[in-house]
């Protein structure tokens, strides 16, 4: 090769969040995702912390998709200086157009409440970035295909291809003097109902994959009739069913389920509301995606009639100060800010309730706790016990399992020559290397935060794994 190849793990390391590595390529830097930290407050701590040197001499960004460990940090790395272009998804352009203004919404709601209360320690709290701050870096959001391959900067080449996961997801292959990477970005499930399978991965000298669920296996039960039975349990003492959903991608799939049920008459016909602007918004993104997912266009109808949409605050309050039996899915999905939190302080004391967890919980966030079963959770610095049921969806997941991740690696054609488990808590990235290890005869390892590799230096897992 002519010029170096460095990789530094600038998030997703020792962890499930905060997405982001740097490819240096002899004089050229580039970002592959750019994403915030959620979850524990250390973790959370690093986002106030300098990630990238000298954001304005990166050449670009390339993003796997719209969610926010992924995305999550663009507002900030642009007000710091980077000017240079963000290559995504005609389909993650869409949604971030939706998440991003929204998040920077969020912190600014959030450091206000904080100053009104007197709840932070700082004098002002501030927010990370600002809805300004986030609509600013959307015009440097520039959309490729899923599959064609473009030029981020001189001489290096990369193709997006479909994750599943979520509506425009896609994994990045990039190829530079002969050398290439493959980023998996978060993998979806084979056999997901709403979005395709992910596709075959090409040859690839070094592979950097997610372990979300690398020490996990799915149970092969069915999504829809689990729901059902939660509801309907929910439903018969008069409850109501507070759902924390994550507003693109979960809150629709589970709006097309309770649409089905209610069609076979499997739950009551009781009032759903959906209660996030983000999701209302992303509902419809769907009729207008159709070749990245399985439903037909009746089946996007259907899904965007099955609930009342919540816009405004006001209505949004209304809804705490009704009875069940209803359901009410709100963001975000683990709880950690957003309208749903105020539903929790209503709902969470009343042993008829139901909050009903459907999806990933990473560890330090509000869900993570309630999934744990604690005895009351906090919000906005005042405790509020838990006398409600809380339920978790074990079958409604959009990340593969270990045995898909495997399943994945396993299409392509040789081994590359270092694979690299990021994106996941210690236990999962760990077994999943060891799988691979013992499973594929792959070398393999679990890199550190801000580790920086040389990759045109041979790297064994057999000296730095053991």
């Amino acid at each position: 090769m002519k010029g170096a190849c460095r990789l530094s793990f600038l998030g997703a390391a020792g962890s499930v969040t905060g997405s982001c590595y740097q490819l240096e390529l002899a004089d050229q830097r580039l970002l592959l995702d750019c994403g915030l930290f959620q979850g524990y407050k250390q973790l959370r701590l690093r986002n106030w912390e300098p990630r990238v040197e000298a954001p304005e001499r990166l050449g670009a960004v390339i993003l796997t998709h719209a969610h926010i460990d992924h995305s999550g940090y663009l507002p900030l790395l642009v007000r710091l200086g980077f000017k240079g272009p963000i290559y995504c998804s005609a389909g993650t352009l869409e949604l971030c157009r939706i998440l991003l203004p929204d998040s920077g919404y969020l912190q600014e709601e959030e450091a206000a409440f904080a100053n009104r209360h007197g709840l932070s320690r700082h004098k002002p709290a501030l927010p990370l970035y600002t809805r300004a701050d986030a609509e600013a870096c959307l015009s440097l959001l520039e959309p490729v295909a899923i599959g064609s391959t473009f030029e981020p900067v001189a001489g290096v080449t990369v193709q997006l291809r479909g994750a599943g996961h979520l509506l425009g997801a896609a994994f990045a292959r990039i190829e530079y003097e002969g050398l290439s990477l493959t980023f998996s970005g978060d993998l979806g499930r084979p056999t997901d109902p709403v979005l395709k399978a992910p596709a075959v991965p090409l040859p690839t000298d070094y592979l950097i994959t997610e372990s979300t669920y690398g020490d996990r296996r799915h149970p092969q039960i069915d999504a829809q009739g689990e729901l059902a039975a939660w509801i309907s349990k929910a439903c018969a003492r008069g409850g109501v069913t507070l759902i924390p959903a994550f507003a693109v991608g979960r809150a629709q799939t589970l709006l097309l389920y309770i649409a089905r049920l209610k069609e076979r008459k499997q739950i009551p016909d009781i009032p759903v509301y959906l209660d996030s602007p983000m999701a209302v918004d992303a509902s419809g993104i769907y009729g207008r995606l159709g070749s990245e997912h399985r439903l037909t266009q009746d089946e996007c109808n259907k899904m965007c009639r099955a609930a009342v949409f919540v816009n405004t605050p006001s209505e949004s309050k209304t809804l705490d100060t009704r009875s069940g039996p209803m359901i009410i899915l709100s963001a975000s999905g683990m709880a950690t800010g957003g309208r749903v939190v105020h539903h929790l302080k209503a709902f969470v004391g009343d042993p008829r309730n139901l909050v009903l967890l459907a999806g990933f919980q990473a560890p330090g966030t509000r869900g993570a706790a309630l999934a744990d079963h604690v005895e009351s959770i906090r919000i906005h610095g005042e405790a509020f016990p838990v006398r409600a049921e809380v339920g978790q969806l074990a079958a409604s997941s959009s990340h593969a399992d270990a045995d898909e991740l495997l399943a994945w690696m396993r299409q392509l054609p040789k081994p590359p020559r270092c694979t690299f488990v990021t994106h996941g808590e210690p236990q999962a990235s760990d077994v999943l290397r060891y799988r691979i290890q013992h499973e594929l005869g792959w070398r393999v390892r679990v890199p550190e935060y801000r580790e920086r590799v040389d990759l045109d230096r041979e790297v064994t897992s057999e000296t730095r794994d053991r």
